[in-house]
């Protein structure tokens, strides 16, 4: 989000102390810590980043998860935010770290989320039938599972999306290579790995499990539609992740679209550029925005 741009000192003091008369440039209002879940007696909270100047329709909801190996990140660096500059509402939300507690825990965090967004849609104007997820690295790997993973069948409150931006996300964690014995890791580095933490065992011991959190494995017609973004460099999360999914969505007839990146690594400015910004808005537009 951009400050105010250069102006003169009446002018900037006219923005900043009589906004109400003035007006502002079209930056988003944005309520912070709200508590969505209490799990276990564990706070979970969102930051709602919501346009200026909303009109009477209800809008249109994209849940940012963020990324950080499920064991680090927060909420407050939110690559989504611009979208409430385009008529979206943006829901930041934070979820249970591996510190706190091992899958599905995580999962179970993104959905709740999204069922707060339809308990919540009257309070803030938000529409309960167009909600859509977007995240990166484990985030990506988070958002991925919301478009494919079964629901739950007893759930009172749909936790559906409609649409996923999956940046550079785990897809297939059976094959992801911190997860394996390889030349330059060991048995040890495998059971400390990121995988390993969030599954509470090593994929070796646990492949079933392993499965569950992998989109790849969970593919269905009835997923949500997808776009796909990673850099043809990633040295975190091997492109070939991505294009497997992409693969097996588009074999499945699953609405989807592959984006690769040239010369971005693991995230990056290549993610925020212009070109991308188009990229993603489109597809968002298509698939949440009434026509």
């Amino acid at each position: 989000m951009s400050d105010f741009l250069p102006c003169n000192s009446l002018v900037r003091w006219c923005a900043l102390a009589l906004l109400p008369i003035c007006g502002a440039l079209a930056e988003p209002e944005i309520i912070r810590d709200i508590e969505f879940a209490r799990p276990n007696g564990y706070s979970l909270k969102l930051d709602l980043y919501l346009p200026e100047g909303r009109g009477d329709e209800a809008l249109p909801t994209v849940l940012w998860v963020h990324g950080g190996g499920w064991k680090n990140g927060s909420k407050k660096n939110c690559k989504a935010a611009w979208l409430a500059e385009e008529g979206y509402a943006v829901a930041s939300i934070s979820y249970r770290l591996t510190d706190v507690a091992i899958w599905p825990a995580q999962i179970d965090d993104c959905r709740e989320a999204v069922r707060w967004v339809r308990r919540n849609a009257g309070l803030f104007g938000l529409d309960v039938e167009r909600v859509g997820s977007w995240g990166g690295s484990a985030g990506g790997h988070l958002v991925a599972l919301m478009g494919t993973l079964p629901y739950p069948k007893d759930e009172s409150v749909s936790s559906r999306v409609s649409a996923v931006c999956d940046w550079y996300g785990p897809t297939e964690l059976l094959t992801m290579p911190p997860n394996n014995v390889g030349d330059v890791r060991t048995e040890e580095d495998v059971a400390n790995s990121n995988g390993a933490k969030l599954l509470g065992c090593t994929v070796k011991d646990c492949p079933e499990l392993a499965r569950q959190a992998s989109a790849y494995d969970n593919v269905s017609a009835d997923d949500s539609a997808f776009l796909i973004m990673h850099g043809d460099e990633d040295p975190g999360v091997p492109i070939q992740q991505s294009i497997q999914f992409y693969e097996r969505l588009r074999k499945t007839k699953v609405p989807s679209q592959f984006k690769l990146v040239e010369g971005a690594g693991h995230g990056g400015k290549e993610f925020d550029t212009p070109e991308s910004r188009a990229l993603i808005l489109n597809f968002f537009d298509r698939y949440l925005k009434r026509s």
